[in-house]
């Protein structure tokens, strides 16, 4: 989809190619399926291992509103490193207020659901420092970190919502 529209010219004639390009090309690109990407899974220290796990993404992109949706799901061989842990995103985040993803963690434990948020920086590629609600504390956010939530094989970690992009 472009961003900005087409300068129409006075006197100019209207073709048909240019109607398809600027009214039915924008148009069906807001019914275009989402697009994969593979995020990047990053810590502020020790690097983590995906090992048997799998990461993926898809995003839609209209204009400079992105959605986009980060699935982590923990492998048996899959090890957190150490530091925080964050996600690339599909498209750099706008240098003023660009929003805050969501996130939620399923498991097989004894806590078996958890929210939380990605706020995201000003300019950013990835989400940077995500927090998750502590179960055993109300009100207590804690950074999602190699020492916790402790997960397991079939565990599951999303980060989803939108956000404004820088271009």
């Amino acid at each position: 989809m472009t961003f900005a529209p087409r300068l129409w010219v006075v006197g100019e004639v209207v073709s048909a190619a240019i109607m398809n390009q600027e009214i039915r090309d924008q148009f069906n690109s807001m019914f275009d399926a989402w697009t994969a990407y593979t995020p990047a899974w990053t810590s502020s220290g020790t690097a983590p291992s995906l090992g048997n796990g799998n990461v993926s993404g898809r995003y839609m992109k209209f204009g400079r509103t992105v959605h986009v949706v980060i699935t982590l799901t923990w492998g048996s061989t899959t090890t957190p490193g150490s530091g925080n842990l964050s996600f690339s995103l599909p498209a750099a985040a706008a240098s003023a207020f660009p929003g805050t993803l969501n996130a939620t963690c399923t498991t097989t434990g004894t806590v078996n659901f958890m929210v939380g948020a990605a706020p995201l920086g000003n300019g950013t590629s990835s989400t940077g420092t995500i927090w998750l609600a502590n179960p055993g504390t109300t009100g207590d956010w804690n950074a999602w970190a190699a020492g916790g939530p402790t997960l397991a094989a079939g565990d599951i970690v999303r980060v989803y919502g939108t956000y404004q992009s820088a271009t």
